[in-house]
């Protein structure tokens, strides 16, 4: 990596961007500016959208850059986010997470992979392209959020007023995983995800647990009873009417997908325990590509500090998200959990739901588009073993939205890798893979 590229990745990771996070508007507002003269530099026109203050709470700025190119070829849409996750436990860090620090190849920060690592790279091959093509290039239109960890609410309100903004035939992101070894994946599918919190009541305080044991009901432990009613002892969802509609993958993507997937061996050496989540007797591919999931985030409830505080608590809280398939309702599987916790409430307790994000379903392309088959022959040109179809676990909601706002064709090719320990302190990328999401960059828009 050339020096003054360095500097300017080490310059944007610095920015303390937690989108999600109010006290961290100020830093999301500048690590915005700065990517908007950054790419002001490249020639592109950029601006600002400030959404509107809701609760009181201002969003982080969307930043939206176009730069002109020439007439008859594709127009590409580039969409990315500057914010990334909180840096809790930041005990756990073994480098400052807002310093990066590179150690054997590897920069440690977070963001340094999810997205900012992922999109600046990009974002670099498309300034190395323009340099070598002069005037004559696509025109290119780029889109920067800072919420898309917490479900990218303004995008997705403003996005479908700006459908002449933002119309283009390919929507490019760079915020995906490579396949093992570092094999290039076309992702081919996402899932949506919904998430939302609970919160059941019981005692009017904090209760001893001796004068009141026994006596008083204890949210803690109904808590616990109740997000176990979620799922049945094999693993399978137990929520009924949760996968009304779901749609099975066809024969060829079921056989492209396990082409691609990890072992379940590797896995467990990536993750320190068995990979026995989801349903008994289904793959690890399916349970994860194809398969919808409701999953507990968090419980909170009652004392957790050093020694001993013999409570029963007043309160207690779940996190909870559900990743969603093709063919699955976003109101209907909220709906449907809704109900199911209603119905199981345990006695004594009063429950309500609370903070709840709908997001956006999920989707799945044909495999026959004509860009993925572009995209196969440069990511062939980058590698003889050729690429690789992944229906991804995870999700970017907002892609659904910009699909159907600029009438675009998805491209979603990423170059993580599960050392990169994304959402987890030491967040990291190598600069072999920065220097591979540099190179494909290059090569797309040469190749368009």
């Amino acid at each position: 990596m050339e020096e003054n590229v360095r500097k300017e990745y080490y310059e944007l990771l610095k920015f303390e961007s937690v989108g999600a996070d109010p006290a961290h508007l100020r830093d999301c507002v500048d690590c915005a500016m700065w990517l908007k003269r950054w790419l002001e530099a490249l020639g592109f026109k950029g601006e600002l959208a400030m959404p509107d203050v809701k609760g009181g709470v201002a969003a982080p700025p969307i930043l939206f850059a176009e730069r002109a190119g020439d007439e008859g070829r594709p127009v590409v849409l580039f969409y990315g986010h500057y914010d990334v996750q909180p840096v809790d436990p930041v005990g756990e860090w073994r480098t400052p997470p807002f310093e990066p620090t590179e150690v054997d190849g590897r920069v440690y920060c977070r963001g340094a992979q999810d997205d900012k690592g992922q999109f600046f790279a990009f974002l670099c091959g498309l300034r190395d392209y323009l340099a070598g093509a002069g005037e004559s290039a696509p025109a290119v239109k780029v889109v920067l959020e800072g919420q898309e960890e917490s479900g990218s609410a303004a995008l997705m309100e403003l996005a479908p007023s700006w459908r002449r903004k933002l119309a283009a035939d390919v929507l490019a992101v760079c915020d995906t995983s490579a396949a093992a070894e570092m094999r290039p994946a076309i992702v081919a599918g996402l899932r949506g995800v919904s998430h939302f919190t609970i919160r059941l009541t019981g005692p009017n305080r904090d209760l001893h647990s001796g004068e009141y044991g026994g006596i008083a009901p204890n949210p803690a432990q109904a808590i616990a009873e109740l997000v176990a009613s979620l799922h049945n002892p094999d693993g399978s969802i137990a929520v009924a009417g949760f996968r009304d509609g779901v749609e099975p993958p066809t024969e060829p993507e079921r056989r492209a997908a396990e082409t691609a997937a990890v072992s379940e061996q590797a896995y467990e050496e990536d993750i320190g325990c068995e990979p026995v989540g989801g349903q008994m007797g289904k793959t690890i591919t399916q349970r994860n590509s194809f398969e919808p999931t409701i999953e507990v985030n968090g419980l909170h409830s009652g004392y957790g500090g050093p020694g001993a505080k013999t409570v029963i608590p007043s309160e207690a809280i779940a996190k909870i998200s559900m990743r969603l398939v093709p063919g699955q309702s976003v109101r209907g599987a909220f709906d449907a959990v809704r109900a199911h916790l209603e119905d199981n409430v345990p006695r004594g307790m009063k429950l309500s739901v609370e903070d709840y994000n709908p997001g956006a379903g999920g989707f799945r392309l044909p495999l026959a588009s004509p860009v993925f088959r572009l995209a196969a022959d440069v990511l062939g040109e980058m590698d003889a073993r050729g690429a690789v179809f992944q229906w991804d676990g995870a999700s970017i909601p907002v892609v659904s939205v910009l699909r159907e706002a600029s009438g675009a064709a998805p491209l979603i090719v990423g170059w993580g890798q599960p050392d990169d320990r994304i959402h987890s302190p030491n967040e990291s990328y190598s600069l072999a893979q920065f220097a591979k999401a540099r190179e494909w960059s290059r090569r797309l828009f040469a190749a368009l």
